[in-house]
């Protein structure tokens, strides 16, 4: 089929919604479909230039559209919409409710992405008109903790037979044939000693004051902090200076290619988010999120350890990860000590999370989005 797949974030970017999208939009094209990634942007985008970024094998279009901020994104909407229909898409997968009805309006099946609550006076009645419409339309939601807060604020239940359950993903064929913890620390020079690996962004709300309390109540264990912005590693780095911590290595930026391998460094892989987790966004994530670096971990093979926050246990549990509470530096320091002395329980964690993460792959992902959608008579061959 012609896909459409409308999306309000930039491209490139390193934003997870970016990313997300890039990722969700692939998986579509590796099934076969031919695929056009509409985006707000000024000028053309070299497909060389996104498929390290993204780290892409299929090949699909880019087509930025210009988006004028007085206009709120609706001329992008609209043009992108239109383009959409010259190019006579069989259908429009959207991250955006307005796109979603526009969809309706015209006929054109569609699939809406939620990732967060619906907010403004507009979003809220867009999605409404949408999950009204009668031309054929399904709801992604990352969990089920986000349905919840979504039928809360329509002080209704969703209709079941449009609503799908769909978490992030992961790039499973990344993440095979991996070396062993010791041979990935060999392969990128890093210290021959049990190791904490923390990759993501240092955002608030992602436990970077725990992972450094850590690091100074455990001078025993290799502490890698993978990603950040190169000011915030900066400012990280002073602080490790400034007090004496050299059990820390701060990678910086590392290319999506080469994460899987310091991923495989670690003997244990660390989630310490907090209560309030910032979003690239903004917002409050905790609550309903569905962190794409979760699935990452899972598909690793490694000890996955936590912060016990309930949304989490939609994907994770005790059979493939370990939770403690948040900001409790004790309780981590505790887990991670009884961690090194227990290999048997570690060794069934990871294997567990490895099994785990088979079922996550993006591809099973967009085969739900797409299941029942369009029937088999009104697909074009």
């Amino acid at each position: 089929m012609k896909i459409a797949c409308i999306t309000p974030s930039r491209i490139p970017s390193s934003t997870a919604n970016s990313i997300q999208a890039v990722k969700a939009s692939h998986a579509l094209a590796r099934l076969g479909h031919d695929v056009r990634v509409y985006f707000p942007g000024d000028g053309p985008v070299d497909w060389d230039d996104v498929v390290d970024h993204y780290e892409l094998s299929s090949r699909f279009a880019f087509i930025p559209l210009n988006a004028n901020p007085r206009y709120k994104k609706y001329d992008f909407i609209w043009n992108s919409m239109a383009d959409a229909r010259r190019w006579k898409a069989d259908v429009i997968y959207t991250w955006l409710p307005q796109t979603a009805w526009l969809a309706g309006l015209y006929k054109i099946p569609a699939v809406l992405e939620m990732h967060d609550r619906l907010t403004g006076k507009a979003g809220p009645l867009f999605f409404r008109w949408f999950l009204g419409s009668r031309t054929p339309r399904r709801l992604l939601v990352i969990t089920r903790a986000l349905q919840k807060r979504l039928e809360k604020q329509l002080k209704e239940p969703i209709n079941p037979e449009i609503l799908r359950l769909a978490p992030n993903g992961v790039d499973i064929d990344r993440y095979r044939d991996l070396p062993d913890a010791p041979i990935a620390r060999s392969l990128l020079n890093l210290p021959q000693k049990f190791t904490a690996v923390y990759t993501g962004h240092f955002y608030r709300g992602r436990g970077m004051d725990l992972l450094f309390e850590l690091a100074q109540d455990l001078p025993g264990v290799s502490f890698v902090w993978v990603g950040g912005k190169p000011e915030d590693v900066a400012l990280w780095q002073m602080r490790l200076d400034r007090t004496g911590v050299n059990n820390v290595t701060l990678t910086g930026f590392i290319p999506k290619m080469q994460l899987p391998l310091f991923q495989a460094a670690g003997d244990v892989l660390l989630m310490p988010y907090e209560t309030t987790i910032e979003g690239s966004s903004g917002g409050n994530s905790a609550e309903i999120c569905s962190p794409m670096k979760m699935f990452d971990y899972l598909a690793t093979g490694r000890v996955i350890m936590t912060s016990e926050l309930p949304v989490l246990h939609e994907v994770l549990n005790v059979g493939n990860a370990i939770f403690c509470p948040p900001v409790n530096v004790d309780a981590w320091a505790i887990a991670i000590d009884e961690l090194q002395a227990d290999h048997a329980r570690a060794k069934f964690l990871a294997r567990n999370a490895k099994q785990d993460a088979e079922q996550y792959s993006w591809e099973n992902r967009a085969r739900l989005a797409l299941e029942g959608l369009v029937k088999k008579s009104d697909e074009k061959k």
